[in-house]
């Protein structure tokens, strides 16, 4: 597929690319950021290169990850957002966000743009999200976005190769007012 732009009020949602290398590589330098998701640490200029360069253009050319750097309409990199197939009609959300644009909101405005691109031209019923236990900014980033957070997976997630429990969530079609692309039938007891 070819890499598309989502836009927001705020924000402009694109593939990053080679140009965009050097901002990838300082935003990816804060502690906060390698603590909590699974790039490399030490983030090195060949980490950034290798991402902008191809595993960006990769995932998109052949529909396994679709990768948005999020920025500010005047070009400033606020974050970055990947929507990662797992399964037919199931995608995993992985977001983070610079230190200096925390706080604004802009990753839970991007995080539904994207699940709403996702709910309406990919075909998916089910938006995932994973944190590991303790990561409270991007659970408060996924229950802004109206994730209904279902749990704690144990040992489900391996971060720098430490096996860590996780908090799983998910969004669906209807938690955005859209149709599913299959019916859903919930459990006794729970509404759709």
């Amino acid at each position: 597929m070819e890499p598309v732009t989502l836009t927001t009020d705020r924000l402009v949602l694109r593939a990053v690319g080679p140009e965009d290398t050097d901002a990838v590589y300082g935003a990816a330098q804060d502690p906060d950021i390698q603590r909590w998701t699974t790039i490399p640490s030490p983030y090195l200029p060949e980490h950034a290169q290798g991402f902008t360069h191809q595993l960006v253009p990769d995932g998109w050319a052949d529909g396994s990850m679709f990768t948005f750097g999020v920025f500010l309409p005047a070009g400033d990199l606020v974050g970055m957002l990947a929507l990662t197939m797992r399964s037919l009609g199931m995608t995993e959300i992985g977001f983070w966000a610079t230190k200096e644009h925390r706080g604004n909101g802009y990753i839970t405005e991007a995080a539904l743009a994207a699940a709403h691109w996702a709910f309406t031209r990919l075909a998916v019923d089910r938006v995932e999200w994973r944190a590991e236990v303790g990561n409270h900014a991007s659970r408060a980033v996924a229950e802004k976005s109206g994730f209904a957070v279902e749990g704690t997976l144990r040992s489900a997630i391996n971060n720098k190769g430490v096996r860590r429990d996780c908090w799983v969530g998910s969004l669906l079609p209807s938690d955005l007012g859209l149709p599913s692309t299959a019916p859903y039938l919930p459990a006794p007891g729970r509404s759709a």
